[in-house]
């Protein structure tokens, strides 16, 4: 493992709390073909594979929080007090933490319109970043000002700042384009209400994975409990907004669109 001191402010991991373990397991498992070990968090955490590579974290959600089940992303940081200190300057929220875990600290926090995202400082996986060609996932974050929101986290996690290794920011039309050694890592884009009672259009981190066919997976959502909101098509290719049986929101997007969304550099 790679540490957060010399890769910091790039997505570098994304998790989900489930209402159940298990058969959360079972679902991602039968829809995505993932395989789960053991993590280093517990016994309540595992860590989903994907043909050999780690891919996603899952854990059980402690029944005494009422929260919403959300898959969340975690940003590389390499002091998680100074985070937290400039989300909560910047009007954010910082929910839970820093607190300490037995390959570093991290904290759970809200954007200043209310999409909730992760601070990592410690061990990172080195085969896993956002973005990349053939990474597990990608980020897109639906806000309401892009150009906003990419202050904000810039601000928080030194995008764009002059310290070697941060990522670079740059703009394709009205969205913000997250970079590091020429590949995406994350698009920001406007168009979000915070106060629209439909979740897809509220403020959030939406998650992508991407899968070879597009169509079976889709069905296969579909016959392991959860639900298909929206097919659509883009310039890069189809993609589909689902629900998992918890009511977790994740895209699936195909795997050669990924690629070309991501880029080589």
């Amino acid at each position: 493992m790679t540490s957060s001191d010399s890769v910091f402010g790039a997505p570098c991991w994304v998790s989900l709390m489930a209402r159940n373990l298990k058969s959360s397991q079972d679902f991602y498992g039968t829809v995505l073909g993932w395989v789960f070990r053991k993590g280093k968090l517990g016994d309540e955490f595992s860590v989903a594979f994907f043909e050999g590579a780690p891919v996603a974290g899952i854990g059980a959600l402690a029944p005494a929080l009422q929260v919403a089940v959300a898959w969340t992303p975690y940003f590389a940081i390499s002091d998680a007090d100074v985070a937290a200190a400039r989300i909560r300057e910047r009007s954010g929220t910082v929910a839970v933490g820093p607190l300490a875990f037995p390959i570093g600290r991290g904290a759970l926090a809200a954007d200043r319109d209310g999409a909730v995202f992760g601070i990592w400082e410690g061990a990172l996986i080195p085969d896993w970043q956002s973005g990349h060609k053939d990474a597990p996932a990608w980020l897109l974050l639906r806000t309401r000002n892009a150009f906003d929101a990419a202050i904000f986290y810039g601000e928080v996690l030194d995008w764009a700042s002059e310290r070697p290794g941060c990522c670079d920011v740059s703009y394709e039309n009205d969205d913000v384009v997250l970079l590091s050694g020429g590949h995406v890592l994350a698009r920001i884009s406007s168009g979000a209400t915070g106060a629209a009672p439909d979740p897809m259009v509220r403020p959030r981190w939406d998650v992508h994975f991407p899968v070879d066919d597009l169509d079976a997976t889709v069905r296969a959502v579909e016959h392991n409990g959860g639900s298909v909101l929206e097919r659509r098509e883009t310039r890069e290719g189809p993609e589909a907004a689902v629900r998992d049986p918890d009511g977790a929101l994740f895209t699936l997007t195909s795997r050669k669109r990924a690629r070309a969304v991501g880029g080589t550099g």
